[in-house]
């Protein structure tokens, strides 16, 4: 039969869209603040949200959403207000996190065995209502993601120089963290809570293998996201395999793709003009184009 002909199998590609297309939209901030590891622990206090919901008998996606968000806001003004390092917070979501969810979902009579399907995806077990709540999230995530574009790139490219610019610094890294929660947690049923953070960093990385300037390579991560979500789901259909673990090996294929592309695809080196302070001219070599650069690039 025709895989599309499968209700849960429609549910499963729309959810998988979705999901490859948000994590690297948020990813790509969370790639120019080098806090790529961020997303595993996020996923890890989505745990202690899943653990709360199957011990309270309550619906995981809206908990763990809840619990994530909160966490990572605690984590944030911890790192804001200079009392913690990134690497401490982020230490604190890895073990309290999972330990605590690992707990609660012992008490609650499930054990590890009931949080196997949030911790490596179940694409087939997204229900209707669950598609409904990841689409509301995602059109967040979006609208977030692009309509604050320029904003964002000035934050992470350089936050002193935002604050100059009379940009509120604080607030927008504390929208990151809590868009990147939400991501996080509405990808718990396509990638899981161990994987989502490969499939927020991975296409970033290849993306920036392939284009130059911020919005390029933000579209073209959103793209290979979206190849890789649907080429795993694809994948692990036919192959009958795990759908998290095939979309980010499909993700790292694509990664390994544009890598080769890009060595052949690279600009030629630029000579750029500079003035000596006697004013004499000079010809300098300009440094390889990066995806890092202006958002306009």
């Amino acid at each position: 039969m025709n895989i599309f002909s499968y209700p849960f199998m429609q549910r499963a590609l729309l959810a998988a869209l979705l999901s490859g297309l948000v994590a690297p939209a948020i990813g790509m901030y969370i790639v120019q603040r080098r806090l790529s590891l961020l997303g595993d622990g996020l996923g890890h206090v989505a745990i202690m949200g899943v653990g709360l919901a199957l011990l309270t008998g309550t619906a995981p996606l809206p908990i763990a959403v809840v619990t994530c968000v909160a966490g990572s806001v605690a984590v944030e003004l911890l790192r804001q207000s200079g009392k913690t390092s990134g690497d401490l917070g982020l230490a604190v979501l890895f073990y309290g996190g999972i330990a605590s969810g690992v707990m609660m979902a012992g008490i609650a009579g499930q054990g590890p065995a009931g949080l196997s399907a949030y911790l490596f995806g179940a694409l087939t077990s997204v229900s209707e209502s669950d598609l409904w709540v990841i689409a509301a999230l995602a059109v967040a995530v979006l609208v977030f993601s692009l309509g604050l574009l320029p904003r964002l790139f000035a934050v992470c490219a350089d936050e002193d120089f935002a604050r100059v610019l009379g940009i509120r610094v604080k607030l927008l890294n504390l929208l990151v963290v809590v868009i990147a929660s939400v991501t996080v947690t509405l990808s718990m049923r396509t990638v899981g809570l161990l994987l989502i953070s490969a499939l927020m960093v991975i296409p970033v990385a290849a993306s920036q293998q392939l284009f130059t300037g911020f919005r390029a390579t933000l579209l073209g991560a959103m793209g290979i996201g979206v190849l890789a979500a649907l080429g795993g789901t694809f994948g692990s259909y036919h192959w009958n395999t795990a759908t998290g673990a095939t979309i980010v090996m499909v993700a790292i294929a694509l990664l390994g793709i544009a890598t080769l592309m890009g060595t052949f695809l690279a600009p030629s080196p630029r000579f750029i003009p500079f003035v000596s302070p006697h004013g004499k001219k000079k010809r300098i070599l300009a440094e390889k184009p990066t995806g890092t650069g202006p958002p306009f690039g």
